[in-house]
Protein backbone atom coordinates (compact mmCIF):
# COMPACT_ATOMS: atom_id res chain seq x y z
CA UNK A 1 0.00 0.00 0.00
CA UNK A 2 1.46 3.36 -1.09
CA UNK A 3 0.82 6.34 1.14
CA UNK A 4 0.87 9.64 -0.77
CA UNK A 5 1.44 12.75 1.33
CA UNK A 6 0.03 16.10 0.39
CA UNK A 7 2.33 19.09 -0.05
CA UNK A 8 1.23 20.48 3.34
CA UNK A 9 2.03 17.20 5.07
CA UNK A 10 5.49 17.10 3.47
CA UNK A 11 6.21 20.68 4.59
CA UNK A 12 4.96 19.84 8.08
CA UNK A 13 7.23 16.80 8.22
CA UNK A 14 10.22 18.89 7.12
CA UNK A 15 9.48 21.52 9.77
CA UNK A 16 9.21 18.76 12.39
CA UNK A 17 12.58 17.25 11.46
CA UNK A 18 14.36 20.63 11.36
CA UNK A 19 12.92 21.66 14.75
CA UNK A 20 13.92 18.36 16.39
CA UNK A 21 17.46 18.60 14.99
CA UNK A 22 17.88 22.22 16.12
CA UNK A 23 16.50 21.33 19.58
CA UNK A 24 18.93 18.41 19.91
CA UNK A 25 21.87 20.60 18.80
CA UNK A 26 20.83 23.29 21.27
CA UNK A 27 20.43 21.00 24.28
CA UNK A 28 23.61 19.02 23.64
CA UNK A 29 25.68 22.14 23.03
CA UNK A 30 24.24 23.91 26.09
CA UNK A 31 25.03 21.08 28.51
CA UNK A 32 28.05 19.50 26.79
CA UNK A 33 29.75 22.19 24.68
CA UNK A 34 32.99 20.23 24.39
CA UNK A 35 31.29 17.93 21.86
CA UNK A 36 32.03 20.64 19.30
CA UNK A 37 35.69 19.57 19.37
CA UNK A 38 34.61 16.04 18.42
CA UNK A 39 32.96 17.24 15.21
CA UNK A 40 35.99 19.25 14.14
CA UNK A 41 35.48 22.65 15.72
CA UNK A 42 38.84 24.08 16.84
CA UNK A 43 40.44 22.73 20.00
CA UNK A 44 40.23 26.30 21.25
CA UNK A 45 36.54 25.52 21.73
CA UNK A 46 37.39 24.17 25.17
CA UNK A 47 38.53 27.67 26.15
CA UNK A 48 35.29 29.32 25.03
CA UNK A 49 32.79 26.75 26.29
CA UNK A 50 31.44 29.28 28.79
CA UNK A 51 30.97 31.78 25.95
CA UNK A 52 29.11 29.22 23.84
CA UNK A 53 26.82 28.38 26.74
CA UNK A 54 26.22 32.07 27.40
CA UNK A 55 25.19 32.78 23.81
CA UNK A 56 23.06 29.62 23.64
CA UNK A 57 20.99 31.12 26.46
CA UNK A 58 21.27 34.81 25.59
CA UNK A 59 20.14 34.62 21.94
CA UNK A 60 16.84 32.73 22.51
CA UNK A 61 16.05 34.89 25.55
CA UNK A 62 16.70 38.02 23.48
CA UNK A 63 14.51 36.74 20.61
CA UNK A 64 11.69 35.77 23.00
CA UNK A 65 11.88 39.13 24.80
CA UNK A 66 11.73 41.11 21.55
CA UNK A 67 8.89 38.90 20.25
CA UNK A 68 6.85 39.53 23.41
CA UNK A 69 7.45 43.28 23.10
CA UNK A 70 6.41 43.21 19.43
CA UNK A 71 3.21 41.33 20.30
CA UNK A 72 2.50 43.91 23.01
CA UNK A 73 3.13 46.75 20.56
CA UNK A 74 0.81 45.12 18.01
CA UNK A 75 -1.94 44.76 20.63
CA UNK A 76 -1.49 48.41 21.64
CA UNK A 77 -1.57 49.59 18.01
CA UNK A 78 -4.72 47.55 17.35
CA UNK A 79 -6.45 48.96 20.42
CA UNK A 80 -5.38 52.53 19.56
CA UNK A 81 -6.60 52.36 15.94
CA UNK A 82 -9.86 50.46 16.45
CA UNK A 83 -12.93 52.69 16.86
CA UNK A 84 -14.97 52.12 20.02
CA UNK A 85 -18.12 50.01 19.65
CA UNK A 86 -21.61 51.48 19.89
CA UNK A 87 -23.11 51.51 23.38
CA UNK A 88 -25.43 48.55 23.98
CA UNK A 89 -28.36 50.90 24.65
CA UNK A 90 -28.05 52.37 21.16
CA UNK A 91 -27.95 48.91 19.57
CA UNK A 92 -31.05 47.71 21.45
CA UNK A 93 -32.94 50.91 20.56
CA UNK A 94 -32.16 50.40 16.86
CA UNK A 95 -33.33 46.78 17.05
CA UNK A 96 -36.62 47.79 18.69
CA UNK A 97 -37.22 50.50 16.06
CA UNK A 98 -36.68 47.99 13.25
CA UNK A 99 -39.20 45.59 14.80
CA UNK A 100 -41.82 48.36 15.12
CA UNK A 101 -41.39 49.45 11.49
CA UNK A 102 -42.13 46.00 10.09
CA UNK A 103 -41.79 46.70 6.36
CA UNK A 104 -44.80 45.99 4.18
CA UNK A 105 -43.93 43.92 1.14
CA UNK A 106 -44.71 45.91 -1.99
CA UNK A 107 -46.08 44.23 -5.08
CA UNK A 108 -43.60 44.49 -7.94
CA UNK A 109 -44.82 46.14 -11.14
CA UNK A 110 -45.64 43.63 -13.87
CA UNK A 111 -42.81 43.30 -16.35
CA UNK A 112 -43.35 43.60 -20.08
CA UNK A 113 -43.15 40.29 -21.93
CA UNK A 114 -39.72 39.59 -23.36
CA UNK A 115 -41.10 39.03 -26.88
CA UNK A 116 -42.68 42.52 -27.03
CA UNK A 117 -39.40 44.43 -27.09
CA UNK A 118 -37.97 42.88 -30.29
CA UNK A 119 -41.25 43.29 -32.12
CA UNK A 120 -41.34 47.05 -31.56
CA UNK A 121 -37.76 47.34 -32.74
CA UNK A 122 -38.61 45.50 -35.98
CA UNK A 123 -41.53 47.84 -36.62
CA UNK A 124 -39.29 50.89 -36.20
CA UNK A 125 -36.73 49.46 -38.64
CA UNK A 126 -39.36 48.65 -41.27
CA UNK A 127 -40.96 52.11 -41.10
Amino acid sequence: MVNHMSKDQAIGGAILVVCVLVALFYVVTLFYPSWLTIVGVSTAAVAWQGTVQYWLVAVPVFIAFVAILLIGAWIGWTMATTPPPKPIEEITTEMEEKKEEAPVAEQPAPAAPASAAPATEKKKKNA
